[in-house]
């Protein structure tokens, strides 16, 4: 008799919603920081290693997760899978990766995203654009169309990179990683260990640095890059910021600029996890020291510059999620974008920290890369 009452109790309340699979009922923790009090509130758990998150109008959002799936997270409730993507090579580092919005997307509903494809010889990164279509509660991709695709194909199950970001232009800044391969960062007709830029069609910028291939791949924006997983674009400093893995130390902060190289494996802060040397040293003429290193490695994931109104003290610091320490590190810079300072907030509070994002109000949410992984939204404690 209990047990059934039990049971009918559970199913009113899943009736009315009051019980949502991915949901927390946990009551907001609360941290003081350097300069803020923060409170962050879990909105939804359940997720296999979410990997990006965008926001839609409305309030609602998309979140990948790595083995291939894409959800919509609407006031508390995730989505059933979103149907239409492309078929995903899910292994290792690879996968559903990356997800942003159309700058027009109110008008075009397109959404861009990277993943790793399966081709011969292995996978390589690619980027999709496709038509966002939602029907009550569920969506899918129509009209999907591949815009770029690794050529050279692996079976590595390490660093595709990948992230995605939209310049004021309207061009797309491609993001991706050497693919475990490092001499593959610096050839300058591999799209390994770079960053590209292409049009939103696939096409090429007839301003890149090699668009007409001779001297490099016509995509290509800047090489000498390991493993770029957090990117942004700088309205301080009107251009992309990237942050990126080494090895064993040697994670940096860059501004990819035009034609130039970032100098992995030649030049590093960081040593082989054996422990040997790796390149020449920390510098050499034609490469690019930069901005910002730490070492030993956080394991840098996610990449936002707040420009919102909750924070006022943090306007224009970066704010970059660390896997392997299990934080955000705040970095404070200075008028002409020069980093001046770290602040590690919320050590071990949450766990690997796979992507960090701007609401349009101004709040911060978070994704934790973990078989259970989680939405945290950090707001102004009162």
């Amino acid at each position: 008799m209990r047990r059934t009452l039990a049971l009918g109790v559970l199913w009113l309340l899943l009736g009315f919603g009051l019980l949502t699979a991915g949901n927390s009922l946990a009551s907001p923790k609360i941290f003081n920081t350097q300069k803020a009090r923060v409170s962050a509130e879990v909105v939804a758990s359940g997720l296999e290693h979410p990997w990006a998150l965008a926001f839609l109008p409305g309030g609602d959002m998309l979140i990948t997760e790595r083995p291939g799936r894409m959800r919509i997270l609407s006031q508390g409730k995730l989505s059933a899978p979103v149907k239409g993507l492309p078929e995903i090579a899910a292994f290792g580092q690879g996968g559903l990766l990356d997800v942003v919005l159309s700058p027009h997307f109110a008008t075009d509903q397109l959404i861009f995203f990277s993943f790793a494809q399966p081709g011969k010889g292995g996978a390589g990164t690619a980027v999709a654009r496709a038509r966002l279509v939602r029907q009550g509660e569920s969506a899918r991709l129509e009209d999907v169309k591949v815009i770029f695709s690794m050529a050279r194909k692996t079976a590595s199950p390490l660093q595709f990179g990948s992230r995605l970001v939209f310049a004021p232009d309207g061009t797309l800044f491609v993001a991706t990683g050497d693919r475990g391969d490092a001499k593959r960062a610096q050839d300058m007709h591999d799209s390994a260990g770079a960053v590209l830029r292409i049009e939103p069609d696939g096409s090429i910028p007839p301003d890149n640095p090699y668009s007409d291939g001779k001297k490099g791949l016509p995509a290509l924006w800047s090489k000498g890059h390991r493993n770029i997983q957090g990117a942004a674009y700088d309205p301080l400093t009107s251009g992309l910021i990237t942050t990126e893995h080494g090895a064993k130390g040697g994670d940096e902060v860059n501004r990819p600029e035009a034609g130039k190289n970032y100098g992995w494996p030649v030049i590093t802060y960081g040593r082989d996890y054996s422990g040997a040397k790796i390149g020449i040293g920390t510098a050499a003429p034609g490469y690019e020291q930069p901005l910002y290193y730490w070492d030993p490695s956080i394991a840098p994931s996610g990449l936002a510059i707040y420009e919102g109104k909750m924070f006022p003290e943090w306007k224009d610091d970066l704010l970059v999620g660390a896997l392997k320490f299990e934080l955000v590190a705040r970095l404070t810079r200075n008028a002409q974008g020069k980093i001046t300072g770290e602040e590690r907030m919320f050590k071990n509070a949450f766990g690997r920290i796979r992507d960090v994002r701007v609401a349009p109000d101004g709040s911060v949410w978070l994704l934790t890369d973990e078989e259970n992984g989680q939405v945290i939204r950090l707001s102004r404690a009162k």
